[in-house]
């Protein structure tokens, strides 16, 4: 009778143990998964807050005097500075006409000059003494019924015949100085700065060879009565310019003109 006795008191026992063991391990579970997750929301939000552009930032700072009040807002507007006008390249080209400002010195410009009296011993020298020996203020002198008279041209021919033997001696100088440097010279450098000086002599050459060509026209114009007067509008070229530049055959007007064309058709 001893022996189910004490197996009936065995199983209950076993039974009991592992129910107990297994409900609360189930039932405490739950709440540890729960808590953990918000401490990682927790610690990710700092991270991702520094984060925000300046752009957003900007427009906080703008938006915020609005909600203060109107008297900001009122302080804003009129710190604002306004903006000039924007600029364009053709604004200044199809802008109207300004109008004078130195009204006084226009006036002063506009006055008529005065008629300078000649001298009457240089308007008269012309009478007595030969072309030849007439200075440019004696020339200047003489009335403009006489231009291109006898006096005149001999004058000017005397002045082109002058500028041809001086053209003429320069070339035979030349030739000179370059037969006699005929020596070789050991130093590249001192060769070199010959040669270079050569080179310019000749240049130079080249050019009053030009203009003497030139003087040969003039003077053919002076024999032919064709001299001082322009070619293309047969206008008197004026004493001025003749005494600056003998062999013009152009007016200043006429030679502008040409110019002109040169420029806009090329030659």
């Amino acid at each position: 009778m001893s022996a189910p006795a004490v197996k009936a008191s065995a199983q209950p026992i076993s039974k009991s143990l592992p129910q107990s063991a297994v409900k609360p391990t189930v039932q405490t579970a739950p709440p540890l998964k729960v808590s953990s997750s918000p401490k990682v929301t927790a610690e990710v939000t700092p991270l991702v807050a520094p984060a925000v552009p300046p752009v957003a930032k900007a427009a906080a700072s703008a938006k915020a005097p609005r909600a203060g009040g109107r008297g900001r807002a009122s302080q804003i507007v009129q710190a604002v500075v306004p903006l000039p006008p924007p600029t364009s390249r053709f604004a200044d080209r199809f802008a109207p006409p300004r109008p004078p400002t130195r009204v006084m010195n226009q006036v002063m410009t506009d006055a008529p000059k005065p008629i300078q009296k000649m001298d009457p011993k240089l308007a008269n020298a012309w009478k007595t003494k030969a072309g030849k020996e007439l200075s440019d203020a004696e020339l200047f002198a003489m009335p403009e019924a006489e231009y291109m008279n006898d006096k005149q041209l001999e004058f000017f021919r005397v002045r082109l015949q002058t500028h041809k033997d001086d053209l003429l001696s320069n070339a035979g100088q030349t030739t000179e100085n370059l037969r006699e440097d005929t020596s070789i010279v050991p130093d590249p450098a001192d060769r070199a700065t010959i040669e270079e000086e050569h080179a310019l002599e000749l240049r130079t050459r080249d050019r009053e060879r030009k203009l003497l060509k030139k003087i040969m026209q003039s003077l053919t114009r002076l024999d032919s009565g064709d001299y001082g007067f322009c070619d293309e509008t047969g206008e008197p070229i004026g004493l001025g310019r003749l005494i600056a530049r003998p062999t013009a055959t152009l007016s200043l007007e006429a030679q502008q003109r040409r110019e002109l064309k040169q420029k806009m058709f090329g030659d």
